[in-house]
């Protein structure tokens, strides 16, 4: 699709997003009628005022103020309807763009993982934030500039023919000078607008990844490197920018030296007919006027023409995101009550589909038990975790909780069916209190302080400035990754669904406080089927299966005494870990 035929496929979106706010449309329509005809009465009185003027001591001073009044009343009814007219078009903009912001902020939660992950994080954020805004502006620019701009062009030629016909032909004839003129320069602003917002896109995803990783690119000594990277990206912001700006630059002079010229042109010729008698000296005065105000529109149009350019290619992107395709949820089974045995069954996917991970596998968990998944990095032990939850959909085979597909089960009935405690903590700003009922909005204080205690959360609580309504803050460092994985494991006792995912659950944690946290966990999987993915075998022990995962494959199946018996890959990985500890 080419830039022109993108940019009416948005544009009809845009007008599709606007249908619904018609009655403030017709409105700030009226609204700018208003405006403008006030607008462009007041040069034919200023004319009339002129021509009660006719000499020293022959001023008509009953019509001059009479004039004068009516201007008045003109001015304050004038400001009146154009301020009325600002609030509908503040309103039917920002309005469309929180509308578009809760969309699109709605698509990301139940987007599929694989296309969140597919995508930089940095600029799905710039997307709902700058795109959004810079989408505002433009529109904001449109309603408030365009219609104004289009409507005092024909009220102008109207109030100029009455006055003169010659004249205002001679302003219209060179009308399409103007815009011929804009038009050219401004079908090549898009494409630059459209690579500003997309590598502003990427450099906002390379700031927050930099940012977030700043421990990392220190201990890495990647400083320099970053900074030479960035400052490649950057140098290509420039050169998109300085593009779509120079253009974009060029039109408002180029249409404002026109327009002088044919102010110019009026005034030479109005002269000429004033001296002749054709026309009165205010009447010329409220023509040059018109002359004037009939060019500022051109102008208006050609900076809101530049800026929609921006707008467009800001909202293409927006569209795109509220547009991804959402993550599928045919299922419309419940698993309520549900015992837990889990089955796999010839199951096989892959990431990228040209290189094979996880074939045919199959496996048995039965209700209650406990499984630990083992293996080197990147052997698929998380995979199998993102398939029973549905993170990533299996590409054969099929997986079944007490019978019942998975892919047959909602998805938020599917996944409220099963804790999660992982490696990476999530705690948003917020008191703790409001971070641990995340689990069980109605929890009652007793409740929260019990699972916290379970967890040997409430000690080091009980020790911040506000206890449980101390507010966490990414940015204050408050509490350490540890803690905070231990706040992670409160807030999954406080509301223990009937199955568990352990993912390297208790890596943050100290050995000691560790061994404290496995009688919790033990406590909590008391009769609930569990996965624990671990790296530290010594936490695992006393799992009722213990699965060795190598190149998607379980090479090796058992309990703890079974695995070191066979003397493999599981006995091997334990006596390493033993002789090191």
């Amino acid at each position: 699709m080419n830039n022109n035929m993108k940019q009416q496929e948005i544009l009809k979106r845009v007008l599709l997003e606007l249908k619904a706010y018609g009655l403030k449309i017709i409105l700030s329509i009226i609204s700018a009628l208003v405006t403008v005809y006030l607008t462009l009465r007041i040069p034919i009185l200023t004319g009339q005022a002129i021509d009660t003027i006719v000499g020293k001591g022959q001023v008509d001073f009953d019509s001059l103020i009479a004039i004068l009044q009516e201007m008045a009343v003109t001015v304050v009814a004038t400001s009146l309807a154009q301020l009325l007219m600002n609030r509908l078009n503040n309103s039917i903009t920002y309005s469309v763009a929180k509308n578009l912001r809760d969309r699109a902020f709605d698509r990301i939660q139940n987007m599929r993982l694989a296309d969140i992950d597919s995508h930089p994080h940095g600029d799905i954020v710039s997307r709902i934030v700058s795109d959004a805004d810079t989408f505002t502006d433009g529109l904001l620019m449109g309603f408030t500039q365009l219609f104004t701009g289009v409507l005092t062009i024909i009220g102008t030629i109207i109030f100029m023919v009455r006055l003169s016909v010659h004249i205002a032909l001679l302003v219209i004839v060179f009308t399409p000078v103007s815009l011929i003129l804009a038009r050219f320069i401004s079908g090549r602003i898009y494409k630059y607008f459209n690579d500003q917002a997309a590598i502003r896109g990427r450099e906002t995803s390379y700031i927050e990844e930099i940012i977030v990783n700043k421990d990392i690119v220190s201990n890495l000594s990647f400083e320099d490197r970053a900074s030479e990277e960035f400052r490649v990206m950057n140098d290509k912001l420039t050169d998109a920018s300085m593009k779509a700006t120079f253009y974009s630059s060029t039109v408002n002079p180029s249409t404002r030296l026109i327009n002088n010229l044919i102010y110019a042109a009026v005034g030479v010729y109005g002269a000429l007919m004033a001296i002749n008698g054709q026309i009165t000296v205010g009447n010329l005065t409220s023509f040059l006027s018109y002359a004037s105000t009939y060019g500022k529109p051109f102008n208006e149009i050609s900076g809101v023409v530049t800026e929609f350019q921006n707008a467009i290619a800001c909202a293409g992107r927006l569209f795109e995101l509220v547009d991804a395709e959402p993550e599928p949820d045919n299922g419309n089974k419940t698993i309520d009550g549900t015992r837990g045995r889990i089955v796999f069954e010839n199951v096989s996917f892959s990431y990228d589909k040209s290189k094979k991970l996880i074939e045919n596998l199959n496996l048995t968990v039965e209700p209650g038990q406990k499984v630990a998944i083992v293996g080197p990095t990147g052997a698929g032990k998380s995979t199998i975790i993102n398939l029973l939850m549905r993170f990533y959909e299996i590409d054969k085979g099929r997986i079944t909780i007490d019978g019942v597909d998975i892919r047959d089960i909602s998805l938020e009935n599917l996944r409220s069916n099963f804790g999660m405690v992982l490696q990476e903590t999530w705690l948003k700003e917020a008191s703790i209190r409001d971070n641990l009922k995340m689990a069980s909005p109605d929890a009652s204080d007793e409740e929260i302080i019990e699972a916290a205690k379970a967890s040997h959360a409430h000690g080091f609580i009980q020790k911040m400035p506000a206890a449980y309504d101390t507010i966490l803050s990414a940015s204050r460092g408050q509490v350490s990754q540890g803690q905070m994985q231990l706040l992670c494991i409160a807030r999954v006792m406080l509301n223990i669904p009937p199955m568990l995912i352990l993912d390297e659950a208790t890596s943050s944690i100290d050995t000691r406080t560790e061994q404290k946290i496995q009688l919790a966990f033990n406590k909590m999987m008391e009769g609930r089927t569990t996965f624990v993915v671990a790296h530290r075998l010594s936490t695992i022990k006393e799992a009722d299966m213990i699965l060795f995962v190598k190149d998607g494959q379980i090479v090796e199946q058992g309990n703890h005494s079974q695995l070191l018996q066979k003397n493999g890959f599981y006995a091997k990985l334990y006596h390493s870990q033993f002789k090191e500890s």
